[in-house]
């Protein structure tokens, strides 16, 4: 099978983040990626994947890969992106973080920004939770979480003052086996590897971000695969069998 390069934006979220639009749905998520170039996407909100399935159902026959993720927020304020194969692979991790979510009282306004949605972009409800807190596990709990599941584990824009394991850490643990590091839109790969001490073994990738739908691929990494699919992602990022990362 040959190998041809694929455009992903696998940091994307909808309107069930706090902090993103409310115009954020599945549907206008997959519209406003394909009239990008994206051929893969994953939904990627704050501590949850309640609206990862619409996404994935939306989605069909359009050509689209979309991809089942999450941000998970480890105690030490560090953001990891989750990215798996299924929901039923995603679905025990995201019991996991409820489970490890504070209970904060959240007012209604906030809840009312936590919007749970269907494929046909319909309102199903709301979530109760407060999904901007830190949860109970830390950084190495987090990453090894997503390994049990069977996902990948992608350290969230690195270079950010915020929120970022160099910020909230002042370094990447060695012992921590992250399967890439994300560059946000702040800046080039070039410029990250010369500004931020790293494993240079690591793979570097850069997605959007994107909390509004204009933003969806505005940042976006190549990948040399066969398919657009979770496993040759993974295979990608391990630089297995001629899959590469070509370009951020």
């Amino acid at each position: 099978m040959g190998l041809r390069r694929f455009r992903a934006d696998l940091h994307i979220h909808s309107c069930l983040s706090p902090c993103g639009e409310l115009t954020n749905y599945p549907r206008r998520i997959v519209r406003r990626a394909l009239e990008a170039g994206l051929d893969i996407i994953a939904i990627s909100d704050h501590n949850t994947a309640e609206n990862a399935a619409a996404a994935l159902q939306a989605a069909e026959g359009t050509g689209m890969t979309v991809l089942p993720g999450m941000e998970l927020t480890s105690e030490e304020e560090v953001h990891i992106l989750g990215v798996f194969k299924s929901m039923d692979d995603i679905r025990p991790v995201q019991d996991e973080v409820f489970r490890n979510l504070p209970e904060v009282p959240t007012k209604k306004a906030f809840v009312q920004d936590q919007v749970v949605v269907n494929k046909d972009d319909e309102v199903m409800g709301f979530s109760p939770r407060c999904l901007l807190a830190a949860t109970r596990l830390d950084v190495h709990e987090i990453v090894a979480l997503i390994h049990r599941f069977g996902g990948l584990a992608i350290a969230s824009h690195i270079d950010k003052g915020a929120f970022s394991i160099i910020s909230q850490l002042g370094f990447i643990p060695s012992d921590i086996e992250l399967d890439a590091l994300e560059v946000s839109p702040l800046m080039t790969i070039a410029e990250a590897r010369t500004a931020i001490p790293m494993n240079a073994s690591i793979p570097l990738v850069r997605f959007s971000d994107a909390h509004r739908p204009e933003d969806i691929g505005r940042t976006s990494t190549d990948f040399l695969l066969a398919a657009p699919s979770f496993e040759e992602i993974r295979m990608a990022l391990r630089s297995k069998n001629g899959r590469k990362v070509c370009s951020s």
